[in-house]
């Protein structure tokens, strides 16, 4: 079969929704469907002519990504570079970003926070073992599947910081800025400390649902008191039970050579702590994968604040990958150069069968909870949140094909982009509200206020 041939089979066999996924510094990612078997994977598109300078960076990503395999990182399955376009091919987490789970201010229940955070401790300490540091871990660039298992993903930042057993230190000042070490911005600094302190701030969100401070600057007044050891009265530190704060204390050490390591935060108590299961009786009993000790003695093991989050519903993590339908296919695709350059025809452009969203096949879209259906119509409906966005003073535009892009800052004054979607599904209007860029929190909060201002038109029974 010639690679002509064989593009032409891949292109006929997938289905590519219109609805966006997310979005990168470089293109979008976008879901697509096997016509026949429905399995999904999440494709990432690059347009080289918008964005000039993604070809190198594009490359180390893929350098970096195609060398992991292991159940809590997003699997790599391909590529398929064309002059203009290139397509990554991913697999797809339906269960959307980590931060769809914490509710602001809030959080989420102790025992899914400490699943979470056993599995993303497992995801990073295999990139480690690798020599590769993620340098961008935060709830956005963490995934959730359909079984509930955390998915590491963007490698976008990536570097490898041991090769052939010899360490080097970094020097680069790159990340989100609440997630960033203190000693990433006095360089040069060890990766793996770096990592984890990331991995800690992360730990603080999932049971507060908020950030302790902008940056970890000098000039940062929520740090220095962090520093100061006079923080114990401020939020969120307050919403945190001994145990929870004694962790946090020693994973967010701001001395990098006194930090846990990963596996000294395995071990530590509140990772230890049978918290029982989730409320839901199709949630998974957080020791269920690796029982932990009942320790009667730490009454203080869960967080002081009542969390009255919506259930956070996870199926039992299988121990051990099992090799799935969908990365068989794409080992098939891979063998047969699916993904790989047009040999024959240099200016082949591969295009995707176009599908729009329907009450039918929106179930197995990503599943956010920022999304509601409207009682009034689309012209009506634009009305209201045109005059509350107005009201609000923030930022909107409309585009050619409907969707609104909302610009503001958040409260620690960066940048906050989202967007909303009207998508007709049985008769009814559904506001669909995305990230595009920022912290999800921060989005998270500004939907809330948003929604409560929309009261009147939400219909109460969808």
């Amino acid at each position: 079969m010639s690679s002509e041939n064989a593009t032409s089979a891949f292109v006929e066999d997938w289905l590519c929704y219109n609805n966006i996924l997310g979005e990168g510094a470089y293109g979008e990612v976008k879901l697509l469907v096997h016509k026949h078997t429905q399995e999904k994977i999440a494709c990432k598109i690059i347009n080289h002519k918008k964005y000039k300078d993604a070809s190198a960076q594009i490359n180390r990503e893929v350098t970096i990504h195609k060398l992991l395999d292991h159940e809590n990182i997003v699997k790599y399955f391909g590529r398929r570079q064309e002059p203009l376009k290139e397509y990554i091919f991913l697999e797809y987490a339906e269960g959307g970003e980590l931060f769809q789970l914490i509710e602001p201010d809030i959080g989420m229940p102790s025992a899914s926070a400490q699943l979470f955070m056993k599995q993303l401790l497992c995801g990073v300490n295999y990139l480690h073992s690798k020599g590769i540091a993620h340098r961008d871990i935060k709830p956005e660039n963490i995934l959730i599947s359909a079984d509930g298992i955390l998915k590491i993903s963007d490698f976008g930042l990536a570097t490898l910081f041991r090769f052939k057993g010899k360490e080097r230190l970094l020097d680069k000042k790159c990340g989100t800025k609440p997630y960033l070490a203190p000693e990433v911005f006095q360089r040069p600094y060890r990766a793996q400390p770096a990592d984890i302190w990331s991995c800690g701030i992360v730990f603080v969100a999932m049971l507060t649902g908020e950030l302790p401070w902008s940056d970890t600057t000098e000039v940062n007044p929520e740090f220095a008191k962090w520093k100061r050891n006079m923080y114990i009265s401020d939020t969120p530190w307050s919403k945190l039970g001994n145990t929870a704060l004694s962790l946090a204390r020693k994973v967010l050490h701001c001395d990098s050579k006194k930090r846990l390591t990963l596996e000294e935060i395995e071990r530590h108590a509140w990772m230890q702590f049978y918290f029982g299961s989730n409320t839901s009786s199709d949630s998974v009993d957080s020791s269920s994968e690796n029982p932990a000790k009942r320790c009667n003695s730490m009454v203080e093991a869960e967080t002081k604040h009542n969390r009255e989050a919506p259930t956070v519903t996870l199926s039992q993590p299988v121990t051990l990958f099992r090799q799935s339908k969908i990365m068989q296919a794409m080992d098939n695709i891979r063998t047969t150069n699916y993904f790989s350059q047009p040999t024959q025809n240099d200016n082949l452009m591969l295009q995707f069968t176009q599908s729009p969203i329907t009450k039918d096949n929106f179930d197995s879209l990503i599943k956010r909870m920022t999304r509601f259906y409207v009682l009034t119509n689309r012209e009506k409906t634009l009305e209201s949140l045109y005059s509350i966005l107005d009201s609000l003073h923030l930022t909107w535009s409309l585009d050619v094909n409907g969707a609104l892009t909302i610009t503001t800052t958040d409260s620690h004054k960066n940048q906050l982009i989202f967007k909303v979607n009207l998508l007709d599904m049985d008769k009814k209007l559904l506001l669909d509200f995305r990230l595009s860029k920022g912290c999800g929190l921060q989005f998270k909060k500004k939907f809330i206020k948003l929604k409560e201002c929309l009261s009147n038109i939400i219909s109460k029974n969808d």
